[in-house]
């Protein structure tokens, strides 16, 4: 039963995976005529991503949090402080339910705001380590969803629950002639798909591009290039690029044979549900806490899915690793079947309410 509050408030941001869920759970909340507003910063990429919805969005001050000593990391602190303040005058104009976050920096004032408001907080963390922002959210909150197991062993000061993936039925359910239609593709010859996340990936990008004649003579390879990164001058049989797919993903899947991904969780259990073998390239600690490196060791240790560190991208690489896939497809598919976890957004956003009206 759900209280005479009807609106609930979601926060997270910085990159697309700190968004995406949150952007899955607002038509379901709104199936419940509850109302959701969202918190994020004034700049960031949930801003462009929620802006698409029809929802109020809150923009607050917010830091960036660093694992290294730097000067800016003393500034950032009032600027958190401010988000904070922030935060809390939102929240007690609008009065929600509850908070769900799904991490990144801006979520932390959010959580802070919250739990000085005796507001109950709502955490998701979707890789294998968790994040700096959900660590220190997690001090405050109320439970913490996992996606993963062994992650939940990691919240010792937090009420922590396995929950599994939060799943998209629609990527299980393409439909192969509208795939072949949007690629010109066709049953010959076994199709690859390269994601290299929502922005691209330059160097798979342009490792696909150097070696696209060679890739060709045994596969079609359907490129998702990210935005702005689409080779119009390179026009080629078995070769169709996108910026990026919405709702033809599924289409685009269902014709797929192996998936070419970074290893953002979201994206890998997508594909894990969706039973497609993988051969993941994750992004470096050059570029990243680790996280992708995490998730990439964990799908090879079940079974699902074979890693290439971006260093060791070259085409001997590639297609050995290609061809182990192919070799032993029938025992990765088999193994990816046996994993039957996960949650869809409705049962999350019911569990949610649930919780909440306790």
């Amino acid at each position: 039963m759900v209280s005479e509050n009807k609106k609930v408030m979601l926060t997270g941001g910085g990159t697309v995976g700190h968004v995406m869920l949150n952007k899955l759970l607002i038509p379901e909340f709104q199936k419940q005529n509850i109302e959701p507003h969202y918190i994020g910063s004034k700049k960031g990429i949930e801003k462009d991503i929620i802006s698409e919805l029809d929802i109020p969005y809150h923009e607050i001050s917010s830091g960036k949090l660093r694992r290294y000593l730097s000067f800016e990391n003393l500034k950032d602190i009032f600027k958190v402080l401010k988000g904070v303040t922030d935060a809390k005058k939102i929240l007690k104009h609008e009065q929600p339910l509850f908070v769900f976050s799904k991490g990144g920096f801006v979520s932390v004032p959010v959580v802070l705001a919250a739990a000085a408001k005796d507001v109950p907080v709502y955490i998701h963390e979707s890789d294998l380590t968790p994040g700096l922002a959900n660590r220190i959210a997690s001090k405050f909150a109320t439970k913490v969803f996992c996606t993963f197991e062994a992650t939940a062993e990691q919240f010792t000061d937090a009420k922590a629950e396995y929950l599994g993936p939060v799943i998209r039925p629609d990527l299980q359910e393409g439909n192969k002639d509208e795939g072949y239609a949007l690629t010109g593709f066709n049953s010959d010859k076994p199709v690859v798909i390269v994601m290299g996340g929502s922005l691209g990936a330059k160097k798979i990008n342009d490792f696909v591009h150097e070696h696209i004649d060679v890739l060709t003579e045994k596969y079609q390879l359907i490129h998702l290039t990210g935005k702005g990164n689409i080779k119009k001058r390179i026009q080629k049989a078995g070769y169709k690029q996108f910026e990026f797919a919405g709702d033809e993903l599924a289409d685009l899947l269902a014709i797929s044979d192996i998936v070419l991904s970074r290893s953002g969780s979201n994206a890998i259990f997508e594909l894990l549900l969706a039973k497609k073998p993988m051969i993941l390239i994750p992004l470096g600690l050059d570029q990243s806490r680790g996280d992708q490196i995490q998730n990439a060791k964990h799908f090879k240790k079940e079974g699902y899915a074979e890693v290439l560190k971006e260093e060791d991208l070259n085409l001997e690489n590639l297609q050995e690793k290609l061809e182990f896939i192919e070799e032993n497809y029938s025992d990765i598919t088999s193994k990816m079947k046996q994993f039957k976890h996960g949650f869809n957004p409705a049962e999350l956003a019911d569990k949610l309410i649930g919780e909440a009206s306790v």
